[in-house]
């Protein structure tokens, strides 16, 4: 008794952060790390933008302007987009949503974080020494005629990276097989746990294939291996084939997560029962599955047989229908309720829907080996993969972000300031990205510095939409950052909702529970009613 009522020793700095296995604090530091990336990468973007102001833009050199745009894509991709949505939004919310006190393994969670760390680090340090110039798939032949140390820094940076994912992913499989609190079938689990149950096991087994990847580029590089010399019997087509059978499932890595994040954001602010809940959950496996069979869609232009490009061009189209299933019940979800258009609601109908259908729909038109074939090389892509990235993957994550804050730090953001940041966001991710179909389709090639004088007035549009995004990015992180230590304290469930991370004190004690839920039916049930200060029994409780 007397030990239990003993206050708690205030822990240091050290002690409380840097030593810490809680998988909430290791779920901070993956998101504050991670904006901070989104912050350098979006710097590099500025620069690349910046050149493109003019057809013959002398901001930079042309091998800085390589440079740049690999470490644009570098560090988004690896350092910003697969560690928020899998190293922040999983490492926070998976064990309280299933019901568990930690994940399976902290310890090597907390290793996971830290070789992440360690990636990003070597990255910003090897700057100073030299930058990869290589484009973010640094293909072989240039990759290994590339002068300097940039390729290989590139390559320590994506192999720590690549461990960091494995080892996050065995943790989150373990710990959602095995952790589940009593009650919590796969039939109830909540759909942002299933959507990092299936992109885990995507992980798991794609990243050892980039390791192999890059492993037998640095040999060739350095000792004398010919695996991807063409003159000396080697195939370079090898390497692009180990490399997109990761890359192309890192597509889904990158957005099966924020599906699971729009699955939880919009029956709350409707206030209705998700629709279609097994068809969303089963939909993801589906993709998961898929997504290992269309690699080569990207290589259509690389040299293969058009006839051998026929299965995957079939198989990209496939896959297209279990992401159309989602957007279905997302758009029915929402269809009839009483929609509350508060923040985190705006990034994910307005924001995510309304970007993201574009994507999709330029996606099944490059997946298309005639079309794919005609486009390949323009920026008809970039603004393809942008608006998969951009306007799918960061909008999520930012509806994420504000749905989740109040749960993380116990304040409510600035409304008005989110609001705005929201509208700058979203205007700048169509002046930006939708001029570059329309670069493309008139034939503006991709990765070069300079380009025709006919080009020019699209590519000023893109550039004024790259500035817009800058402003909306110093807004939103500025809001989040003041309202964390000034904001309007709020009480553990504002936004009414019910999954079980909701139940708890925001933010969450350490142990997370006082008690082990035991959990009755899934969290997407009716809205007794419409009032949404009204405190209701959670699912599970």
């Amino acid at each position: 008794m007397e030990a239990a009522m003993r206050i708690p020793a205030r822990k240091s700095f050290f002690r409380d952060w840097i030593c810490t296995v809680d998988h909430k604090k290791i779920g901070i530091m993956y998101g504050v790390t991670a904006l901070f990336f989104f912050l350098v990468g979006g710097l590099f973007a500025l620069g690349v933008r910046t050149e493109l102001w003019t057809p013959y833009g002398r901001f930079v050199d042309s091998q800085t302007y390589n440079e740049f745009y690999t470490m644009h894509a570098t560090v988004m991709v690896f350092l910003v987009i697969i560690p928020l949505l899998t190293g922040a939004f999983g490492n926070y919310l998976v064990p309280l949503q299933v019901g568990a006190r930690d994940m399976a393994f902290p310890r090597m969670n907390a290793l996971s974080y830290w070789l992440y760390l360690v990636s990003g680090l070597t990255l910003m340090i090897g700057m100073f020494f030299g930058m990869p110039d290589a484009g973010w798939t640094s293909y072989p032949p240039y990759s290994i005629q590339s002068q300097g140390p940039g390729i290989d820094i590139w390559v320590m940076t994506v192999h720590l990276a690549g461990l960091a994912s494995i080892l996050g992913s065995i943790n989150f499989i373990v710990t959602i097989i095995k952790m589940r609190a009593p009650g919590m079938t796969f039939n109830r689990m909540p759909l942002f746990t299933w959507s990092m149950f299936v992109t885990a096991f995507m992980q798991l087994f794609a990243t050892p294939a980039l390791a192999g990847a890059v492993t037998t580029l640095l040999l060739d590089r350095h000792f004398g291996t010919v695996f991807y010399t063409a003159a000396q019997g080697g195939d370079p087509m090898l390497y692009q084939h180990l490399f997109w059978f990761y890359s192309h499932p890192a597509v889904y890595i990158m957005i099966l997560p924020g599906f699971g994040i729009i699955s939880e954001v919009l029956p709350v602010f409707a206030r209705k029962p998700i629709f279609g809940y097994h068809a969303i959950a089963y939909s993801s496996v589906a993709i998961g599955f898929l997504g290992f069979f269309v690699w080569a869609h990207h290589m259509f232009v690389a040299g293969m047989a058009m006839s051998a490009g026929i299965p995957f061009m079939i198989s990209s189209l496939i896959i297209a229908v279990p992401t159309s299933v989602k957007i279905f019940n997302w758009l029915a979800t929402i269809w009839g309720g009483a929609v509350e258009y508060e923040v985190p609601m705006m990034f994910a109908s307005l924001g995510f829907i309304g970007s993201f259908i574009i994507g999709g729909f330029s996606g099944v038109i490059v997946a298309n080996v005639p079309l794919d074939m005609a486009l390949h090389d323009t920026y008809f892509v970039v603004a393809h993969i942008h608006y998969v990235l951009f306007g799918g993957s960061v909008m999520t994550i930012m509806a994420g972000i504000f749905f989740w804050f109040p749960k993380v730090t116990g304040r409510m953001f600035h409304k008005t300031w989110g609001y705005v940041g929201f509208w700058f966001y979203f205007v700048g991710t169509q002046v930006t990205f939708f001029p570059m179909h329309l670069l493309g389709l008139a034939g503006m090639p991709r990765r070069y510095a300079t380009y025709a004088p006919e080009f020019h007035l699209w590519n000023q549009v893109a550039t004024i939409g790259s500035y817009i995004l800058g402003v909306g990015t110093i807004i939103l992180l500025v809001n989040l950052m003041v309202s964390a230590k000034y904001g309007r304290k709020v009480e553990n469930n504002p936004w009414n909702a019910r999954t079980l991370e909701w139940t708890v004190s925001s933010p969450p004690p350490e142990h997370n529970f006082d008690e082990i839920p035991v959990v009755t039916e899934n969290p997407y049930q009716p809205y007794p009613d419409l009032e949404p200060e009204t405190e209701s029994a959670p699912a599970g409780a």
